[in-house]
């Protein structure tokens, strides 16, 4: 009999991985990028011209290879495309756990 294992909602964490949390904003900035890129129908030459970028650093960051590029570098990416990018600091939460980040899409 197979066991199911309910996830945690980040997949990083379910695996294992270091720096799960931090991993999973970069997943999903990565995929905002990937988002505005095929919305504006840019290939990824035109693309990395914009970002200032080589292409084939573009490409890693699209395929999930985002070890060593920061959050600051992804968010500045999303600026570049034309789109406004907002931190937003939340209320404290009473139960006393530590808070989190995502990535939420306006």
């Amino acid at each position: 009999m197979n066991e199911i294992e309910i996830s945690s909602g980040n997949a990083y964490a379910d695996l294992g991985v270091e720096n799960a949390d931090e991993m999973l904003v970069k997943a999903q900035l990565a995929a905002s990028i990937k988002g505005i890129l095929d919305a504006r129908d840019l290939t990824q030459t035109e693309a990395a011209e914009i970002l200032g970028l080589p292409q084939p650093k573009l490409s890693r960051i699209l395929h999930g290879h985002f070890r060593g590029v920061s959050e600051a570098k992804m968010m500045d990416c999303i600026a570049r495309l034309g789109r406004d990018v907002r931190i937003v600091i939340g209320p404290e939460h009473r139960t006393g756990q530590g808070g989190r980040v995502e990535v939420v899409h306006a």
